[in-house]
């Protein structure tokens, strides 16, 4: 058998080393830049302008196409919950808006970029109060804030190159595809969603803080955070599971409930230096200060 390459061959690129350029161009040249409150670097490709005008017209497709809720209190008390926390939030150019999307089989809510955010109904059974309610919604609030769906758009453009790489190295023979799938599978599970869960405890830390600004106690955080687990907290990880329970925390988008709680505990005594019951006399604290959650 002949192994000497050919011409083509030889002078063919390699994939693996465009891609390491491409991945170190985008990280210099568009930028990385800090969380707000965090300081964690984040990688985002994407104008705020862009990612905002994006968001709205996601936001407005999804309305059109579900049965928004047509209860008068519960509209209200979401937008007077969504309202508080946005303020303190000081946000004012992601224009907020709230809607209750009618589906009490939905036990959910999400974010869209510039301050859109949706709670559907089958999450009130598991928030209870209003307070229970404000950890949801600073939550997802929080996830707007920190551009998280901008950062994972721009995770997602790095990804698919990297797999385009993959797939060109396996088809030009310089590498054996089965070993290019197997990498491609273990980039989706050591690096995205490693990345996602980083989000979601992001998302919970700054929600604490938003929640608390908004004068809502964060130690009834870890209640609604139980109520969502289906389990008591002493038996959480133990000899209670949900139905969901056994996927492992390593192959899932968010951390475990037992990681989460365990978080949200250790993060409440940097919380409640923000909380006061009544939010209006409280004194003005940079919500851009890093230094409150420095294991994120």
């Amino acid at each position: 058998m002949n192994t000497r390459l050919t011409s083509v061959q030889q002078h063919q690129p390699s994939w693996w080393r465009i891609v390491l350029t491409l991945s170190i161009c985008y990280v210099f040249v568009a930028g990385c830049v800090k969380a707000p409150g965090t300081a964690r670097d984040q990688l985002i490709f994407i104008s705020e302008e862009k990612e905002i005008s994006m968001g709205v017209s996601a936001f407005r497709e999804v309305l059109r196409n579900v049965r928004l809720s047509a209860n008068p209190e519960i509209n209200e008390m979401v937008n007077r919950v969504g309202q508080r926390i946005a303020k303190v939030a000081n946000k004012p150019e992601y224009r907020w808006e709230f809607a209750v999307i009618q589906d009490d089989t939905q036990i959910n809510a999400f974010a869209l970029p510039g301050g859109k955010v949706a709670i559907f109904t089958g999450i009130l059974k598991h928030t209870k109060n209003e307070t229970g309610l404000a950890t949801v919604m600073a939550h997802e609030v929080a996830h707007a804030l920190q551009r998280h769906g901008a950062e994972r758009m721009s995770r997602g453009i790095l990804e698919q190159v990297a797999q385009l790489g993959a797939l060109a190295s396996a088809a030009s023979g310089s590498v054996d595809p089965q070993l290019a799938l197997g990498a491609m599978g273990a980039y989706g599970v050591g690096v995205s969603l490693p990345h996602n869960r980083r989000q979601e405890s992001e998302a919970d830390a700054i929600g604490l803080k938003l929640m608390a600004r908004a004068g809502y106690d964060p130690r009834e955080a870890v209640a609604f955070w139980e109520r969502m687990s289906g389990c008591p907290k002493q038996m959480i990880g133990k000899f209670c599971f949900r139905s969901n329970a056994a996927i492992p925390e390593f192959l899932s988008t968010h951390p475990s409930d037992e990681t989460r709680i365990k978080q949200i505990e250790a993060w409440i005594p940097a919380a409640l230096q923000f909380y006061r019951p009544d939010p209006l006399s409280q004194d003005d604290v940079s919500f851009n200060t890093p230094s409150y959650f420095p294991h994120l």
